[in-house]
């Protein structure tokens, strides 16, 4: 190695320590070649722990849920997946991850990903209002879609009729807000609302429960996401809320995906569902709601002029289609994780302009447009190269397959039904095509 090779080894050495983004790329097999200090930071782990191991072997997901290893087998990059498991110590983290195929003479050699930390926006219950002392309730969401008015007239419902409710949605749309929301609007109101986690000590959180239970107080009682709670724990669960006093308290709980899937997956115990079934609301992730974006954002910036004397009007245009074009994994907490940003960095300036973004929001926007291709890609235009039919049909196929991959976050099952397959026909044409390509 030359002197000017060293000097460019230590640049690059030290950029990927010091990088505010989490870099972990394994070699063909699963084992790990490179783990930076912020993925250190983020799992636990060190290099010495992890470097003899498959990442199969220590992290709590399957291969089908694992970015690295489905761009080991696809061959095929991903970008802006939000992923959740569990580190070392048991805790669990998620993160926003792009993840690229490493390939040498059409050969894959490994796969690299980069992963941002959103753990702790995660763990952070959506309640922007909270910073402001306000108590929560549905005249101040900031809502256009007519997906959101319907879970605002059926919580409005729920707290009308003191039934319990399931809430189900993705993390970051917003479900301790409904929650929140429903105890306020009860009347009489209950004396006091509390929040149980269940993704934190289980049995810690029956015990609390219990200590709750044993005043003379009228609650509503919050369960967030129980389908992290084991199926032994959801059945003491559900046994000491079929022995509560009728109407004295309001049960709440929350779940992350679709109740049947949960259940057939042996995440979700049926009596327990059975218990919030007579009032389910579904929030929508924001992906699918986009009319929500600007009045939300109107309403963050008029609460920043509001209580900090701020002098941002708004966002240009430019921006507001950019806020358009992206999906939001992250949903409502990511986008006001994103407005934070914007503004800590903002002087004088009364509009958010392009160039203000940041510019890993900036990349992740760009990098998505650029495969987002019209119906018309596959028409035979005038001055086309033309392909082969065979080369056309696979062309065709593999496209189609991505997109779908895409929609369901790369999860095979649900990818075969959606396109009316059996899960080894389709692991098989996903093998012929890497194979052809």
């Amino acid at each position: 190695m030359t002197k000017e090779d060293n000097i460019l080894k230590k640049f690059y050495e030290f950029a990927i320590d010091h990088v505010s983004v989490g870099i972990h790329a394994i070699d063909r097999n699963g084992y790990t070649i490179l783990y930076n200090n912020k993925m250190k930071e983020i799992e636990g782990y060190k290099i010495e722990d992890i470097s003899d191991r498959s990442i199969l072997d220590i992290f709590t997901f399957n291969q089908s849920e694992s970015t690295l290893l489905r761009v080991l087998q696809t061959g095929q990059k991903v970008l802006n997946v939000k992923q959740t498991y569990w580190n070392k110590d048991g805790h669990e983290i998620t993160t926003i991850n792009d993840t690229f195929p490493i390939i040498e003479n059409n050969e894959i050699k490994g796969a690299i990903e980069f992963a941002r930390d959103i753990t702790s926006l995660e763990k952070l219950i959506y309640q922007p209002l909270r910073r402001y002392g306000e108590p929560l309730n549905f005249e101040m969401f900031s809502v256009a879609s007519e997906q959101m008015k319907n879970v605002i007239n059926n919580a409005k419902k729920a707290a009308k009729a003191r039934i319990p409710v399931l809430l189900i949605g993705e993390s970051g749309t917003g479900k301790h807000l409904v929650a929140e929301s429903i105890h306020n609007e009860l009347n009489p109101i209950n004396d006091e609302f509390v929040t149980l986690f269940s993704r934190r000590n289980p049995q810690a959180t029956l015990d609390k429960l219990q200590n709750y239970l044993k005043t003379e107080k009228s609650y509503t009682l919050f369960f967030d996401r129980i389908e992290y709670l084991s199926l032994p724990i959801q059945q003491k669960l559900i046994d000491i809320l079929n022995k509560l006093p009728a109407g004295k308290h309001l049960i709440i709980g929350s779940i992350g995906d679709d109740p049947i899937d949960l259940i057939s997956n042996g995440k979700l115990l049926k009596d327990l569902y059975y218990y919030f079934a007579s009032l389910t609301i579904t929030i929508p992730p924001l992906r699918a709601r986009k009319d929500d974006i600007q009045p939300f954002v109107t309403d963050y910036f008029s609460r920043l002029r509001e209580r900090f004397a701020s002098n941002i009007e708004g966002i240009s245009d430019e921006v507001m289609q950019y806020f358009l074009q992206y999906d939001w994994p992250g949903n409502l907490k990511e986008l006001e994780l994103l407005l934070d940003e914007i503004t800590s960095m903002m002087m004088n300036e009364k509009i958010v302009t392009l160039e203000m973004l940041p510019l890993h929001f900036r990349f992740k926007v760009q990098q998505a447009n650029e495969h987002i291709r019209n119906p018309d890609f596959f028409i035979v235009q005038p001055n086309q190269e033309l392909l082969p039919l065979e080369d056309y049909m696979r062309e065709a196929e593999n496209y189609y397959i991505q997109n779908v991959l895409n929609i369901f976050e790369g999860n095979i099952t649900k990818t075969a039904q959606a396109l009316g397959m059996s899960r080894q026909n389709l692991q098989y044409r996903l093998r012929k095509l890497k194979k052809d390509s």
